[in-house]
Parts: C-alpha cells; structure tokens; sequence
C-alpha cells in the first residue's frame, strides 16, 4: 500500500491509504515537533520541559498553580515544583500570592520572558502560518476539530497508562 505524500488530492487515496498516511504523518509530526521543541529550547537558553511549560502558560488565561501545572505537564508535584523553581530563577516566570489562599501561590509567565520567546517565535509563527494559509476555511475546521479530539484522546490514554491499565 502506497502512502506516498507527493500525491495530493484525498480523491487519489483509498480510506485505509489516507488512514496509514495520517498515523504516519502524526508520528513523523510528533518527531519533527520534538526537534523543533529542543532547537527552539535550545534557541532562547531553556530545557524542553520548560518549553512546554511556557507554552501551557501561554494558553492559561490567568496565573495557574504549581499543582495545575503538574496536570499540565504530567509531572509529579515534587518535579512541578522544581521546574517552577528553575523557571522562577531563570526570570522566565513569576510567582504571585494567591488572593483566594495565603498558603498557594500563583504561576505566570514573566512580561520578559514572553517578549523574548515571542521575538523567537516569530519566523517560526510564520513559516507555521504559511501552511496553514493554504488550507480553506473548512479544511481549517476539520483541522482543529482532528488536533482537539486528539489531544483529548491522548490525555485519556496517558491517564490510563500512567494508572498502570493495560490493554
């Protein structure tokens, strides 16, 4: 069965041709991201893990606690709170009292840290951009529709897995 990706038009494929071409490309995405991840990591003087974190607290409206950013990251408490230490000393994000709970505090990024990984993301955002603007607005929804559902998907597998469930 070919999965040849020069071919273009999904009228060219059979379902289970398209099938095998979407988990190939989902893991070879899933690959290339991670290079991109520790390049990028790499690019403004932080550990991937920190990457992640910054673009979990990018996403996050207001300030998160140490412990929402464990169920973010899939951390433990103990590796959470050491990364927000590493991230608090690096100046990449601050902690704020909790105005709910004097015994919590509050996690958001640095003003400066998001300039400065803004300003690093700004060729990739649009060499990123670039290949979304080939797409219709319909093929976009179906696009984010697929990235939500299967991110939902994941989390639900990465529950079950870290739960010590099999099959």
């Amino acid at each position: 069965m070919s999965t040849d990706p020069t071919r273009t038009s999904g009228a060219e494929w059979s379902r289970a041709e398209l099938l095998a071409r979407i988990v190939t490309e989902s893991q070879r995405h899933y690959a290339d991201y991670s290079l991109f991840n520790q390049a990028m990591a790499d690019h403004v003087g932080l550990h991937p893990t920190d990457m992640q974190c910054v673009a979990l607290l990018d996403m996050e409206p207001e300030p998160v606690s140490t412990g929402d950013i464990a169920r973010l990251t899939g951390l433990t408490s103990g590796s959470a709170t050491r990364l927000v230490d590493r991230m608090v000393k690096a100046g990449v994000v601050e902690r704020h009292a909790d105005p709910n709970d004097r015994r919590r505090s509050l996690v958001s990024l640095s003003p400066a840290a998001r300039e400065r990984i803004g300003a690093a993301w700004d060729t990739p955002g649009r060499a990123f951009g670039a290949v979304l603007d080939s797409y219709s607005d319909t093929e976009l929804a179906v696009i984010a529709d697929y990235l939500h559902r299967a991110a939902e998907v994941g989390r639900e597998q990465a529950k079950r897995l870290n739960a010590g469930e099999t099959g």
